[in-house]
């Protein structure tokens, strides 16, 4: 698609995704002159994100002064936060990656009109790809349509993760997890910027994905992108509503049906649902088909 013929806010996120990207590549030059600062125990902030998210917001609002913003850095601070139209950014998904030149970070744009995920730009600099999705007209990869893989098999898929690592996260149930599908899979990868995950998903280099503790500019243009392609998104019990849970699944159809069989125990949703003194066994074997309507992200 050219940018002729996209949405004009999907055209004014690319604009903004780039600049962003820009100053970001600029400043990977010389990785070890950022200056950094620690929000929390291994949770990392530098003055590139800071800069990256005033030139995104900066863009954004002389488009749309009265749109609002939600942003991983500064909050709700910027924009008409009465609006129906938010944007949710995250002007450097994979911080800890950049200030170790690791090169696998990105920039995630989401515009929320009225709760749901209406367009989506996910940007990686390093590779200059740029993932974009408006609602019900596809996910591209560089104007080139992408879908989710074909893979029905669990045991022929790669799927991806995010590790926990703060104060607090519950390892050992992660753990369990992790074991859990690497037994069944071809493989598990920890690549480290969420955003970046879901595209991937998006665009079949992997199978599958999951992860908790997630915010929602972490999310909010991935799944857009995800079930643009075709895919599934919702929480380890298979239900949609899932951004603002901390708990994020996505893959290709038949994929997720046998994720969801294999985590639906892990979830903080499932037990709750249950009468007491349940047991909070899965309900899904590895042949489950998905659950109706997790792709309404």
């Amino acid at each position: 698609m050219s940018s002729s013929t996209l949405h004009p806010m999907l055209n004014v996120a690319i604009r903004a995704a780039r600049a962003a990207g820009a100053i970001i590549n600029r400043a990977a030059l010389d990785v070890e002159a950022v200056r950094i600062s620690q929000k929390q125990v291994n949770d990392f902030v530098t003055e590139v994100d800071h800069a990256s998210e005033a030139a995104i917001i900066e863009t954004l609002l002389t488009a749309y002064p009265q749109h609002a913003i939600h942003a991983e850095e500064s909050g709700r601070t910027h924009g008409n936060q009465t609006s129906d139209h938010i944007w949710i950014i995250d002007p450097l998904d994979g911080t800890t990656n950049f200030i170790h030149g690791f090169p696998v970070y990105c920039v995630s744009i989401a515009l929320s009109v009225r709760g749901r995920i209406e367009q989506a730009v996910v940007y990686d600099p390093t590779r200059n790809d740029l993932f974009t999705a408006t609602r019900g007209r596809g996910a591209y990869l560089n104007e080139r349509r992408i879908r989710v893989s074909k893979r029905t098999q669990l045991n022929q898929s790669l799927i991806a993760t995010g590790f926990p690592f703060r104060k607090g996260d519950d390892f050992p149930t992660y753990l369990k997890m992790m074991s859990d599908v690497m037994q069944r899979t071809a493989g598990l990868r920890r690549p480290g910027a969420a955003a970046l995950d879901l595209a991937y998903v998006a665009a079949g280099y992997t199978d599958g994905y999951f992860e908790t503790g997630l915010k929602p500019w972490d999310v909010a243009a991935g799944s857009l992108l995800v079930t643009e392609a075709g895919g599934l998104i919702g929480n380890f019990t298979g239900e949609a509503e899932f951004i603002e849970q901390q708990e994020c699944l996505a893959a290709n159809p038949r994929i997720y049906g046998h994720l969801v069989g294999l985590l639906r125990k892990y979830s903080k949703f499932n037990a709750a649902s249950l009468p007491a003194g349940t047991p909070s066994e899965p309900a899904a074997s590895d042949t489950e088909e998905p659950s109706e309507g997790a792709d309404q992200a």
